[in-house]
């Protein structure tokens, strides 16, 4: 992996990152927003302590590289944000950045027609929709045909799921989605 400077992370600030999507995935993935790693590389969850890849790998036959994530498209999977732009850190968006990026993520979703929409953060869901009582799991709420569900954030700074806890809810979309 290419080691980053702080001024080149840096210079990653507000940058967008191209979404790894197309019309009808089984699922689409949602983060939160790029990181300054995945905005300086161009790949999504690129950061080393990000889990995403790692539990994944049950929805493709091995583990992923964040370089190897057009892969996605074969096995009816994609990427995107609630908020496209790059930051640090989450905590520096606004509240109207993140209800503006539920209602940009709803317009895509109506558009791409996925199965399912998996939002990766509980928070990042509550304050792009609104639902404050909102849990991980699958959701009331409906995008035109699209189910929702919201799993855990795979970000190495999420203490409060351990990789085997997120790789079991996961597993459980997976195993909804395969029912689809």
């Amino acid at each position: 992996m290419t080691r980053f400077t702080p001024a080149e992370l840096e210079a990653a600030r507000d940058r967008l990152v191209p979404d790894v999507v197309a019309g009808g995935l089984r699922v689409l993935f949602c983060g939160i927003n790029p990181g300054l790693m995945t905005a300086a590389t161009g790949h999504h969850f690129a950061r080393p302590g990000n889990r995403f890849w790692p539990v994944l790998s049950g929805f493709t036959p091995r583990q992923l590289k964040p370089a190897e994530q057009a892969e996605l498209l074969s096995y009816g999977l994609g990427i995107t944000n609630v908020v496209a732009r790059a930051t640090a850190r989450a905590d520096e968006l606004s509240a109207e950045e993140y209800r503006e990026g539920g209602r940009l993520l709803a317009e895509k979703v109506v558009r791409l027609r996925p199965r399912r929409l998996a939002v990766l953060g509980v928070t990042a869901y509550r304050a792009a929709f609104g639902e404050r009582g909102a849990a991980v799991g699958p959701q009331e709420r409906v995008i035109g045909d699209t189910r929702v569900w919201v799993l855990p954030n795979p970000s190495g700074l999420n203490a409060h799921w351990t990789a085997a806890t997120m790789a079991e809810e996961f597993a459980r979309l997976r195993e909804a989605a395969e029912e689809d």
